[in-house]
């Protein structure tokens, strides 16, 4: 009995009603997918159409044995045991193995794909691998954890507010993978096995590459999901921000100022509730009287405006009942169609329905953009349930436990194909959320309502470098985080200034923040609307922080250049701006689990100081030639160094030869 067969350049495997795809998708890559009782899906939640690639080969060695290769990458499957079940074994061009599939372990008779029923829908599903000793995982998205490696961790795969779960990752033996499942679920990264799991699925579905480097398994994969946009030349520089400017003067006076001081600044941003109702998509004209005005006069300063748009839609929004009537809300399955209670009830639009996208742009175009507004900040975009029930909701695509970690990827593709309609060549959109596939609608990340301390500082260093890892080249931070900072205490200053010194080395430098005390905001007619935050200006920190800050926007704008070259790769190889160590220096075995240094492009080592009160750190250096760009000193790498740290500096060194 042959179990294989071949369909064109793919090889088919079935028994006990299981169907096996794996197919070549793109250079060195496969795709590999499986269903019960059906044949699999094409399903295309975050892959596109593969890059041409022919050399590829299928090879049929007996009835039970069978490979795959494309390119550098070749898929044995074997059928093993009584229970003649294929296991797939993933090899390099050298023969050496990258993954394997868990076997039927003899009398455990245990399933490495197994799909799980679940009366009336469809599976719960696991996928297993065997642990690899001495592996390193790193990617997955954003957590909120002190971790670069994620071997022996287990993660969520699931949205919130400051957790973005991209299951992309890159492994140390050579391969990167991707589990194209948007299903609620977990993965664990166990020292004996790995467990990838979805709550409620169709089919079993992932991608896999082998790449001698890691910038060879990032190109891989932004050909097989996408490549980010050029970022725009207002995303090169600095982006100032604060939760809210509430009113129009007060948001012109504070771009006035920063013209009149001579600081360079690129874009600033009106925040939340600066709307009549949430889900209005538009100013509230008391006070926001003329917008078309504000934005002309920014325009003239050379500030780009950006907007807070919220996928909620209040239940007493203007636009509430044609929306709920047209089917363009996300429906609780059961209960109040009530998805956050914040200020007032509010359900979220239905970001996987196309009609719902189309209707909410055309709101956002008539309101903002036709104004001359083109930089959206789209918040809330996990979404954040108020009580994160996955079970709760569902979408046009389907249950939010089978499809909703696509939310925000399907938000991000709203407005950039809003925006690219209206021609604007290479859109860019702040979001709180990502997966994968997002980075090539202009998504840029940012980490989300962090709290304004140490430990989160750190937590941050850490998810820019696994985010970019996952594919996701443009993140940042809120400068300072966002929660309990207050200017006028001397232990946040400090914080504020370390941390704004990092943000001059992140892809994007925004400063936001709910400053406190909050200051409370009127009507005319004396309702009281939602606070604003205390002032959030970079002369809002005190005498000594002030030219401190000036310095850095002043070095970010020398770097510009620079900047704008690293998201000229990214753009077209899908590098991260933020590179791990290992990254740029692979072979290093000193470079493979540092995560509180890291290179920015290929020339800048980085340094944060992440602790208060520290005036100097340990910074290894690999091998060659570095110069600190503060002091001008020149250090032989190869070892660890003692660099000076005084408040006015974050450790830089310059890599001497390096593009």
């Amino acid at each position: 009995m042959n179990y294989f067969e071949v369909q064109d350049r793919r090889l088919v495997w079935r028994n006990h009603g299981e169907t096996l795809f794996v197919d070549p998708w793109g250079p060195d890559s496969l795709r590999v997918r499986s269903s019960v009782m059906a044949e699999p899906e094409d399903s295309r939640f975050a892959l596109l159409d593969p890059v041409p690639f022919e050399d590829t080969e299928i090879r049929l060695l007996s009835e039970r044995l069978a490979e795959i290769r494309c390119g550098k990458l070749t898929a044995r499957l074997e059928v093993c045991g009584w229970k003649e079940i294929a296991v797939i074994t993933f090899l390099n061009q050298r023969g050496e193995i990258l993954l394997q599939e868990t076997d039927g372990e003899n009398a455990l008779t245990l399933r490495a794909r197994k799909f799980e029923p679940r009366l009336g829908a469809d599976w719960r599903l696991t996928a297993t691998f065997r642990g690899m000793d001495g592996e390193r995982i790193y990617g997955m998205g954003q957590y909120q954890e002190e971790y670069l490696d994620w071997k022996g961790c287990t993660l969520e795969l699931a949205h919130r507010n400051s957790q973005a779960s991209v299951p992309m990752l890159q492994s140390s033996r050579g391969y990167g993978f991707l589990w194209h499942n948007p299903a609620i679920g977990t993965v664990s990264f166990g020292r004996n096995r790995t467990t990838w799991t979805a709550d409620s699925t169709k089919q079993l579905d992932y991608w896999i590459t082998a790449g001698d480097t890691p910038a060879e398994i990032s190109l891989h994969y932004a050909q097989a999901t996408g490549f980010a946009p050029m970022m725009p030349e207002y995303g090169l520089g600095f982006w100032q921000c604060k939760l809210r400017y509430w009113n129009q003067e007060q948001l012109l006076s504070v771009a006035r100022e920063y013209k009149r001081r001579g600081l360079p600044i690129d874009v600033i941003v009106c925040d939340f509730f600066h709307w009549p109702r949430m889900g209005d998509y538009r100013f509230d004209p008391e006070f926001f009287p003329d917008p078309a005005a504000m934005v002309r006069e920014l325009k003239e300063m050379g500030i780009e405006l950006m907007v807070s748009v919220w996928p909620q839609i209040a239940l007493t929004s203007e636009n509430y009942e044609e929306m709920r009537q047209q089917g363009l809300l996300v429906r609780a399955e059961y209960g109040e169609q009530i998805g956050m209670r914040f200020v007032e009830d509010s359900m979220f639009y239905d970001a996987t329905n196309p009609r719902a996208r189309a209707y909410v742009w055309e709101k956002c175009k008539k309101n903002y953009y036709d104004y001359g507004i083109r930089v959206f900040w789209l918040d809330e975009a996990e979404p954040e349930y108020g009580t994160y029930d996955f079970k709760a909701y569902r979408y046009s695509m389907g249950s939010n436990q089978q499809i909703g970690n696509i939310y925000p990827q399907c938000y991000a593709r709203g407005f950039y194909e809003g925006l690219r309609a209206e021609g604007q060549e290479n859109p860019v959109n702040l979001l709180r959320c990502a997966w994968a596939g997002s980075q090539r609608y202009g998504a840029l990340v940012w980490s989300g309502d962090i709290m304004s301390d140490w430990s989160y500082f750190r937590r941050q260093v850490c998810a820019g470098l696994s985010m970019g890892l996952a594919g996701i080249p443009w993140w940042t931070t809120d400068i300072g985080g966002f929660h309990a900072g207050n200017p006028e205490k001397p232990e946040f200053r400090e914080l504020l200034i370390r941390w704004f010194q990092w943000g001059c080395y992140c892809p994007v430098m925004r400063l936001h923040g709910d400053r406190q005390p909050a200051q409370p905001v009127y009507r005319k007619d004396g309702t009281r609307v939602l606070n604003s935050g205390s002032d959030n200006e970079v002369w809002s920190f005190g005498d000594e922080a002030y030219p401190i800050l000036v310095k850095y926007l002043h070095r970010r704008e020398e770097l510009r250049p620079y900047v704008r070259e690293l998201m000229r790769q990214a753009h077209e190889a899908g590098t991260p701006l933020l590179r791990a160590m290992f990254y740029e220096f692979p072979e290093d075995p000193a470079c493979a689990l540092l995560q509180d240094q890291y290179m920015f492009g290929s020339r800048y080592l980085v340094a944060p100081v992440l602790a208060p009160g520290l005036r100097s750190r340990e910074v290894y250096l690999p091998e060659g030639v570095w110069r600190n760009v503060d002091t001008g000193e020149t250090l032989s790498g190869g070892g660890t160094v003692t660099v000076p740290a005084p408040l006015e500096v974050i450790p830089v060194l310059e890599r001497i030869g390096a593009d």
